[in-house]
């Protein structure tokens, strides 16, 4: 019975989850998506933090508070699912306890800090026969979707150049662990928003040959990376240039993606975080449809003619769809779908992190 604490049968009702980590990953997006999922229920928050623990029962008020992930353990017979929204650095020892105590495991984004960790993470899955996913929740953005159907359906031709940029204007820190140079934090903007364009791009267009990157911490104060360049070049040969920065003054398209056939650009941010993030909730009776953006926001398909001056034709953005990761993990453990994003999937991407972070140290382009 994969994926499942001893003694636990997935026919019994909804999967049981634990949520670890009650962040902003956990708070905006896993718990609404895990609760908005036919299947599934939110049994347990674990955080340690008072306000947070206030915070996830006021919008949970049928899921448990736990303070530390070790608690779980001792009734992981009650529970199906552990689900990893916790800083980056407790990833791997927190999956590797669960799995050890028999739960299946999705982990936030990056998985680990290393190729090497995720890898033995998915071989201790493997060995004990158990379900390990990694939310990658930009592969169901509307501007990726959108995107892989044009690539797939040839309205590029062959794709020479991805161009994909996730850029912010945020000038002033923050503070936190992920602008802590420390690491062993593994923060910074290579493996956060570098680890959403890097996995985007290995989807599209196959395994990395060689990476070349750029990465500089340019904020007064800063102390982690905070605006980065990657160029892969793939085995097929296609380029991707994927930028990551949060100190872009003037931001630019999201994608531009340009082929033998025809180029297609696309501006601004799918809308699902946002709406996330405003107490929108994917589920049933919405005032509208979820993931849906304005036709004035789609992108445009064409050749020799810009976008920004009427060029092109218009292509419809296909709804984001996050919701479909949890309905995909609730398929794969009863058995009737496969995992959505496999951990050997993230250590692919992971060994293009470390490879354009020693690029960026060393200034020349890494092969694989």
């Amino acid at each position: 019975m994969t994926g499942t604490g001893s003694g636990t049968s997935l026919n019994e009702g909804p999967l049981r989850a634990a949520l670890v980590g009650y962040g902003l990953a956990g708070s905006v997006f896993h718990a609404p998506l895990i609760a908005a999922t036919e299947g599934l229920t939110l049994d347990t928050v674990v955080t340690a933090n008072q306000d947070r623990q206030r915070q996830a029962g006021a919008e949970f008020p049928e899921a448990r508070i736990a303070t530390t992930p070790d608690e779980l353990w001792a009734r992981a017979h009650e529970l199906d699912l552990i689900v990893i929204a916790s800083p980056n650095k407790t990833h791997v020892p927190i999956a590797t306890a669960a799995l050890e105590a028999g739960l299946a495991v999705v982990v936030d984004k990056p998985i680990a800090g290393t190729a090497s960790e995720a890898r033995e993470l998915a071989a201790l899955a493997e060995e004990r026969g158990l379900f390990l996913s990694v939310f990658q929740n930009r592969r169901w953005d509307n501007d990726f979707l959108t995107l892989q159907k044009l690539v797939t359906e040839g309205d590029l031709g062959d794709v020479y150049r991805f161009e994909s940029r996730f850029e912010r204007w945020r000038p002033q820190l923050k503070g936190g662990w992920r602008e802590s140079g420390d690491p062993a934090e593994i923060g910074g903007l290579l493996y956060d928003l570098g680890s959403h364009v890097v996995d985007q791009a290995l989807v599209l267009f196959g395994p990395a040959a060689s990476v070349y990157a750029e990465s500089d911490a340019r904020r007064p104060g800063a102390a982690a990376d905070d605006d980065t360049f990657i160029a892969i070049t793939h085995t097929n040969g296609v380029r991707s240039h994927l930028y990551a920065s949060a100190t872009t003054a003037q931001l630019g398209p999201r994608f531009r993606v340009l082929g033998s056939k025809a180029g297609y650009v696309k501006y601004g941010l799918d809308p699902q975080e946002a709406a996330l993030r405003d107490g929108e909730r994917p589920t049933a009776g919405m005032e509208k449809e979820w993931g849906v953006e304005p036709e004035e926001l789609w992108g445009r398909l064409g050749s020799g003619e810009s976008p920004l001056t009427g060029g092109g034709t218009p292509v419809p953005t296909l709804p984001g769809a996050y919701p479909a990761y949890y309905t995909a993990v609730a398929a794969a453990l009863h058995g009737t779908a496969e995992n959505p994003v496999t951990a050997l999937e993230a250590a692919a991407a992971l060994d293009v992190l470390d490879a354009a972070r020693r690029s960026a140290v060393q200034g020349v382009a890494v092969t694989l």
